[in-house]
């Protein structure tokens, strides 16, 4: 696949924690390296730069039901955009490409870097969660296979079929020739958020829970954590476990802008007071929290629209700004048509992103399956230059 020549910014600081190439037997085939070295592997930002976005095609009737078909087309519609922006491939059953492709055409935009399709069979659109979550180091990457397990949803009114979701990140490396990496734990993308220099934000509702991780203690998930992703230190917000289908995942509550910068979402009205309570909880930790290098954190609250002015209906519909995306050169936002609030979130991401551009969209049929734009995107980073 041809992909443009992306220009790189300052290679990150990588710390004590980072992941040797060689602890974890890895080889890197056509990265070329000087003989001797040892890349270190970490989860970088997902601000820095982007090789692609991964995105995937829905397939479950059974999820959908009726909305399956306009749900196509919001996610069609999402990545055309992104494809202003840098190259997309979409993960899609076979028998699925021929329509996906026409939905996604580009050929009409004026300038798209295209739509790629991967053939790769798979139940749902959630990619973030089940797809592999990528480390860089000098001169490689790898790709983090999380052991997906439909949320720990079996045997709950949340479950949903995902036995092909959770090949899907084997799949797409091997594909790409990127090593996996077989994590120590269980758990999914949208779970983790890093600064790219060794913080991560989490919740203990999602991650620290015994339908992902039983038998495991805080300690131990927060280790398996560093070790596996090339983190220093956890951030641990409380989150709230049993009420939606990812347990509260931190892409929907706090993100990093940049280091020592955290998004916080803030509840609009209309929000059931559990969740406002989630939010209190996650201010006060991060009001007294450190990053990995020892800054305090700023704040910058994000707050949501008037659930009683929005389109979208339901008590799954994911009303929130904060679980949006950072592609090259844009941040993907969500669209309510809660006017004051929409314009309200785009200044606000506007002024936290000022070399980029705010991409407002209605994704009102993604939302009502208790997700969002980042859910639904996942971006391999480009490979940083070799030391």
């Amino acid at each position: 696949m041809n992909t443009p020549e992306i220009s790189r910014r300052r290679l990150l600081q990588f710390g004590a924690a980072a992941v040797p190439v060689v602890a974890l037997g890895l080889a890197f085939p056509g990265v070329a390296r000087a003989a001797g070295t040892t890349p270190a592997l970490r989860m970088p930002a997902e601000s820095d730069p982007h090789t692609l976005t991964f995105m995937a095609w829905p397939e479950s009737t059974a999820a959908w039901g009726t909305d399956l078909s306009p749900v196509r087309r919001d996610i069609a519609n999402l990545a055309k955009e992104i494809s202003r922006y840098e190259p997309v491939v979409m993960v899609a059953s076979p028998d699925a490409v021929p329509f996906a492709e026409y939905l996604c055409d580009t050929s009409t935009m004026g300038f798209s870097y295209g739509i790629t399709f991967l053939q790769i069979t798979n139940d749902d659109l959630w990619i973030r969660d089940f797809g592999p979550t990528f480390l860089a180091g000098p001169g490689a990457i790898a790709g983090v296979d999380t052991n997906f397990n439909g949320w720990g949803k079996t045997g709950t009114p949340y479950y949903q079929a995902y036995s092909n979701d959770a090949k899907v990140a084997a799949s797409l490396l091997a594909q790409y020739n990127v090593n996996r990496i077989q994590a120590p734990f269980v758990g999914e993308g949208g779970a983790l958020e890093t600064d790219g220099q060794g913080t991560l934000l989490a919740t203990v509702s999602s991650l620290v829970n015994p339908n992902r991780n039983p038998g495991l203690s805080q300690g131990d998930v927060e280790q398996r954590l560093k070790s596996t992703l090339g983190l220093d230190k956890v951030i641990w917000l409380a989150g709230l476990a049993g009420q939606d289908i990812t347990d509260d995942h931190v892409d929907c509550l706090a993100r990093f802008s940049a280091p020592g910068r955290v998004i916080l979402d803030q509840p609009g009205p209309g929000t059931a007071q559990i969740w406002i309570d989630v939010y209190h909880q996650a201010k006060q930790v991060l009001q007294s929290a450190t990053d990995a290098q020892g800054r305090s954190l700023t704040i910058v609250e994000l707050p949501g629209p008037d659930r009683t002015k929005i389109r979208g209906t339901g008590n799954a519909f994911l009303s929130s700004y904060t679980n949006y995306y950072t592609a090259n050169g844009a941040v993907f936002v969500p669209q309510f048509g809660d006017a004051a609030a929409d314009e309200q979130a785009r200044a606000i991401l506007a002024a936290e992103y000022p070399t980029r551009t705010v991409v407002q969209l209605n994704i009102d049929v993604i939302a009502s399956g208790g997700g969002g734009i980042h859910c639904s995107t996942q971006s391999q980073p480009a490979v940083p230059p070799a030391a």
